[in-house]
């Protein structure tokens, strides 16, 4: 899931969220414990995007405010250059 797409979930869809992403992750462990478990990569991307909610939710409930600018622009200060 896209970042921008957790942004603009509120913080009780987000614990909703987290609370059902943590009951797939429990699944996946015992999926891969028993041998069970096809796509290994799918435990990867469930824990980054528990870790990427929980940091939106911890954003939300503080009160910070988090601008988004693409990374090129942010780094520089200078607009991107155009390829040939």
């Amino acid at each position: 899931m896209k970042a921008a797409d957790v942004r603009q979930m509120t913080v009780d869809q987000l614990d909703d969220e987290i609370a059902k992403l943590k009951k797939e992750r429990f699944n996946l462990r015992f999926q891969r414990a028993t041998g069970q478990l096809e796509n290994t990569s799918r435990v990867r991307s469930i824990r980054r995007d528990i870790a990427r909610m929980m940091t939106v939710a911890s954003e939300k409930r503080s009160g910070k405010v988090v601008e988004t600018k693409p990374a090129a622009a942010k780094a520089s200060g200078k607009p991107a250059k155009k390829s040939k």
